[in-house]
């Protein structure tokens, strides 16, 4: 296991039975699933579309590539790549939660992305897809959540293609002193708050905040990614480092 013992693990900042973490996990995004996208947008001031434009232009998708948006929730990086692929290339959007996947299914079709989309609900860390079958998989904000990491990177190089690129997009540990100490007052004492008046549920946001601090910062990142397997892995600071972007190749 990558966090906890072989049979604990961390949700947020309790220690839970490793086996129960998908699901307390899955009652969180069941919860705000119907204002994921209002609230991405609120806590984030709008920035979030500039960390996923950057990840999709890193990408360096092409038409007939076939990708996989894991953990792809309501749908944004889909709906890009779905745009960038054409009709002779697939997108498929994996999400363990049949909420999310309900509701990016319905904004995607309301937006006419059809066709070259499929849908499949799916544990990252034992993805039903052949080996060597994508040219890329990104997840955006989901592999803090998944509890076993490591399982995880290694079943996404197991379906990757030789040459495929996996993208990482998540939240990770501010480089200066101060923007921690902002970043802090606004993760535990604002946040909250705004998913209470959002979403009724400032539960969720909590565990939102603490899920972020346990997840490793950028070096321990990479250092899983080349320990799967992965080569040439580097990652990008945003916004001092809120977030980060890693990349990983399979040779």
């Amino acid at each position: 296991m990558s966090e906890g013992s072989s049979n604990s693990t961390h949700f947020g900042y309790k220690t839970v039975d490793a086996e129960k973490k998908a699901d307390l996990v899955a009652d969180v995004f069941h919860s705000v699933a119907a204002k994921y996208d209002i609230m991405n947008d609120v806590m984030s001031f709008g920035i979030h579309r500039l960390w996923k434009r950057f990840t999709i232009e890193s990408a360096g998708a092409r038409p007939g590539m076939k990708v996989l948006d894991l953990a792809g929730g309501t749908g944004d990086l889909t709906a890009k790549f779905s745009h960038i692929v054409g009709n002779t290339g697939q997108v498929t959007l994996a999400d363990i939660n049949d909420s999310m996947l309900k509701v990016g299914r319905e904004k995607l079709r309301n937006r006419g992305v059809v066709g070259n989309v499929n849908y499949v609900q799916a544990n990252a860390e034992a993805l039903p897809f052949p080996d060597n079958h994508f040219d890329i998989i990104t997840i955006a904000f989901g592999l803090r959540n998944v509890t076993d990491k490591d399982s995880a990177i290694r079943s996404m190089l197991r379906v990757l293609k030789p040459g495929g690129k996996l993208l990482i997009l998540e939240f990770s540990k501010p480089q200066h002193d101060l923007m921690r100490k902002i970043y802090d007052i606004y993760s535990f004492k604002v946040l909250p708050k705004m998913g209470d008046i959002i979403t009724q549920d400032a539960g969720s946001y909590e565990y939102l905040a603490e899920s972020i601090r346990m997840h490793p910062d950028q070096e321990t990142l990479k250092g899983m990614m080349v320990d799967a397997g992965f080569e040439q892995v580097e990652y990008t600071n945003m916004t001092d480092g809120i977030v980060a972007l890693h990349k990983g190749y399979k040779f």
